[in-house]
């Protein structure tokens, strides 16, 4: 059902299973170094995950292998359907609830969740993220990183999208603020007890860009410098006047911390104001130290290297 993120576990050089995130639950498939078909069905190790609206789910694990997150975007732009009120009032709502969480239709959603390998021990990791399409583990760190699609019809330059470490017990605004204390006009006033707990996200990326996938270079195949930083995919805007997006940027980072900055990686894809040829979606390095990229507008899957003539 609409399968996005995979990952095989446990992380390393041999995997016993490979797990596919689909829109409403985690599944996985025994596997073995050099299967190329499933040698049986599917487990399911999550169930009972919201669907609709965004759907893209993805994986990823810690690296001692013991914790699996999933990231469940919203069911709406703003929580349209949330409903004023939770059962019982906001102010018991929040005494009882994760920071941030949302309720009625939303609850759930827009969030990070962690679970044992076998789908046990299920938790909340953070809130307030509108919709974590991509997600990876830094491999310096072991910090989770995300990349976020915020939400729309604040105008073109607002807010930001924005890739970020994602901290436990961290809400970073969604649907009430955006980008720190900044509160969205459209939940004016309904959550005064928020203010000053959001968490900023790291880097961010020009609006309605929207970023799907990130992935951290650790290969041999591209300049040093290249080494710690991150590459992310931005798929491109729908609802700005100004094109932005349809491309591959690189994230800058010294000793393991973002400095804010990020740069052109691989563009092209734009021929004119109105018509794209390629929609950049998935980004991988190979055990190579190759770049893996894949794009929707024409379902290819390129493969980027450095130096052999080639790239």
């Amino acid at each position: 059902t609409r399968p996005y993120g995979i990952a095989f576990y446990p992380p390393g050089d041999k995997p016993q299973w490979v797990y596919v995130a689909n829109s409403n639950s985690v599944v996985r498939f025994a596997y073995r170094d050099g299967d190329l078909k499933a040698s049986g069905e599917p487990e399911t190790i999550v169930s009972d995950i919201p669907s609709s609206h965004h759907w893209t789910r993805d994986i990823a694990f810690s690296p001692d292998g013991k914790t699996l997150y999933l990231s469940v975007g919203s069911g709406s732009n703003t929580a349209e359907g949330m409903g004023a009120r939770p059962k019982g009032g906001v102010e018991e709502w929040a005494r009882s609830a994760p920071l941030g969480a949302t309720w009625g239709a939303e609850e759930g959603r827009a969030d990070v969740l962690a679970f044992d390998p076998d789908g046990k021990n299920r938790r909340m990791v953070a809130t307030g993220l509108r919709n974590c399409s991509g997600m990876t583990v830094q491999p310096a760190t072991g910090a989770l990183w995300c990349v976020v699609n915020e939400r729309d019809e604040l105008g073109d330059n607002v807010p930001f999208e924005y890739a970020t470490a994602v901290k436990e017990g961290a809400f970073y605004g969604w649907p009430w603020y955006y980008i720190g204390d900044n509160e969205d006009p459209r939940h004016k006033g309904a959550r005064p007890d928020l203010a000053g707990k959001v968490t900023v996200p790291d880097v961010l990326i020009q609006a309605h860009s929207a970023p799907l996938n990130i992935a951290f270079y650790e290969g041999g195949n591209f300049p040093a410098d290249y080494k710690g930083d991150a590459f992310v995919t931005l798929h491109g805007s729908w609802n700005r006047n100004v094109r932005t997006g349809y491309k591959v940027v690189r994230l800058k980072f010294k000793d393991g911390k973002p400095t804010g900055e990020y740069e052109d990686f691989a563009t092209g894809f734009v021929i004119a104001d109105d018509a794209v040829w390629g929609r950049p979606v998935g980004v991988a390095v190979a055990n190579d130290g190759s770049l893996i990229l894949t794009e929707d507008g024409n379902g290819t899957i390129w493969r980027v290297t450095y130096g052999d003539g080639r790239s």
